[in-house]
């Protein structure tokens, strides 16, 4: 189960919103073990994109190296879906690195009828799908 605060989750929507009709990506960094998604670090997405998203390789690198020095880990990572459901396409779970992360998808298309941006989280390990709750609490 992923738990995040209200506001972190404000800022992924507001993230996808801003970057409509391109997908928006970014990461939510924690400390490292703690599984608690804590700063929030929106991403560019390289590929500018409506179908696609792909980090920076000099940012992410940068990145990973600010994680460390922070001994942090990507708790988070996300990107939003523009014209699909909030489910991991073949290529994003190809690019799935982080066996410990959560992957929260948001779509910023109504494909279920019940109205823009959902929001969903899943584990993908070596290749498998998992969808996992989200909880949404006020404060750690």
């Amino acid at each position: 189960m992923l738990t995040i605060t209200q506001a972190l989750a404000d800022q992924i929507v507001a993230h996808a919103r801003q970057d409509h009709p391109d997908e928006a990506c970014g990461v939510i960094a924690g400390p490292a073990g703690s599984d608690r998604p804590e700063r929030f670090i929106p991403m560019l997405n390289a590929a500018m994109s409506p179908t696609f998203y792909e980090f920076d390789s000099g940012d992410l690198l940068k990145l990973y190296r600010e994680m460390d020095d922070r001994d942090e880990e990507p708790v988070v990572i996300y990107h939003s879906h523009t014209a699909t459901e909030a489910y991991p396409s073949r290529t994003d779970i190809s690019y799935a690195n982080e066996p410990g992360a959560h992957y929260v998808l948001v779509s910023t298309a109504d494909t279920d009828g019940l109205g823009d941006f959902q929001f969903r989280s899943y584990r993908i390990v070596e290749g498998e799908v998992t969808e996992e709750e989200v909880k949404v609490v006020q404060a750690y």
